[in-house]
């Protein structure tokens, strides 16, 4: 599955030099400084996909002595820096901006400058959209971080190109560097993005989309032996999922017995994530309490009469706590 992301970078590697050059020669051509703006943007670009190449190779490591858990950790790292480097080019281009504002200068050849820009724009947006596509299927950081990048690239780029268009038909040179301020606002919250969505890795925050996953793959797979699962912990290595959570069983099982409903529910998980997952699983015996939820019929040691299966919520299975119903029959 990594190979598949480091050929994907690979691919953003080669279409940032390349465009970039196309970029540059744009520039050279119309000395635009709206253009130029984009070229600074674009060198941010190669930078951001060589070390987006580097952390998917690395974090395509197996797991070793010194990283149990493995290397994907990585991809959040060089994915903040992709985004600080994004927000820096967009305040240069606003500084280059506000000083072509204060001392404009003509344009010249906008035709196959704009033609250049056009194409860089088309390009961005295709590659973009597919680095995106299989950085969310194999939930990579750093191909969705470079693939959002030169899709906003191609956004910034139209907008570019009315601009200038603008500049062509009316003469006013100061839209020029109008249009590079609003693109370069546009690039800056671009970047925080990117790096809020890092850092939010690197915190192992809970990831809401991945626990609501594990919810309804508990809900439609729940055995009569799986009482309560509570304590439910993701953390993500960059598509690799460790998950930690607590199963309640009935205390009278034997260790083989608690093992097999263990086995259960792993294979549950594998059928799902595949080999993107490990899980540490805690057993835990039932109490007299959680005889409400309990539906094992063959219980001779039952002390309250069933009520009702706990369903499960991207709440509920995070408690700490067993799942308890308070009924007047337990009163």
């Amino acid at each position: 599955m990594k190979n598949n992301t480091i050929r994907y970078q690979k691919l953003l590697v080669i279409v940032s030099v390349l465009l970039f050059v196309l970029k540059l020669v744009a520039w050279l051509l119309t000395h635009s400084v709206a253009i130029l703006t984009d070229a600074i943007e674009s060198t941010v670009n190669v930078i951001a996909a060589f070390l987006g190449l580097y952390s998917v190779i690395l974090s395509a490591k197996p797991k070793d002595k010194e990283h149990p858990y493995g290397h994907g950790k990585v991809e959040f790292i060089t994915s903040a820096i992709e985004g600080i480097l994004i927000s820096l080019a967009g305040m240069i281009i606003i500084y280059e901006a506000i000083n072509n504002l204060r001392y404009p200068h003509q344009l010249k050849h906008l035709d196959i400058g704009l033609l250049l820009i056009a194409t860089t724009a088309v390009v961005n947006y295709v590659v973009g959209y597919f680095c995106v596509k299989e950085g969310r299927k194999q939930n990579s950081p750093v191909l969705i971080g470079g693939g959002e990048h030169l899709k906003s690239d191609t956004y910034s780029t139209l907008g570019l190109i009315l601009g200038i268009l603008a500049v062509w038909f009316t003469g006013n040179l100061k839209l020029d560097s109008a249009v590079a301020i609003v693109f370069a606002l546009f690039i800056v919250y671009t970047g925080y993005k990117i790096i809020r969505k890092s850092v939010s890795g690197m915190m192992d925050e809970a990831d809401q989309s991945i626990i609501a996953e594990i919810v309804t793959l508990m809900n439609g797979h729940a055995k009569t032996s799986w009482i309560d699962v509570h304590n439910l912990r993701v953390i993500d290595y960059a598509g690799f999922y460790h998950i930690d959570c607590h199963v309640t069983v009935p205390y009278y099982l034997n260790v083989n017995e608690a093992h097999q409903i263990v086995d259960e529910i792993s294979h549950s998980f594998r059928s799902h994530f595949k080999d993107r997952v490990e899980f540490f699983i805690h057993v835990d015996a039932c109490l007299p309490f959680q005889c409400a939820l309990c539906l094992n019929e063959d219980c001779t040691f039952r002390k309250h009469a069933f009520v009702q299966r706990i369903k499960y919520t991207v709440e509920n299975i995070q408690s700490n706590e067993k799942h308890q119903l308070i009924t007047s029959k337990m009163l």
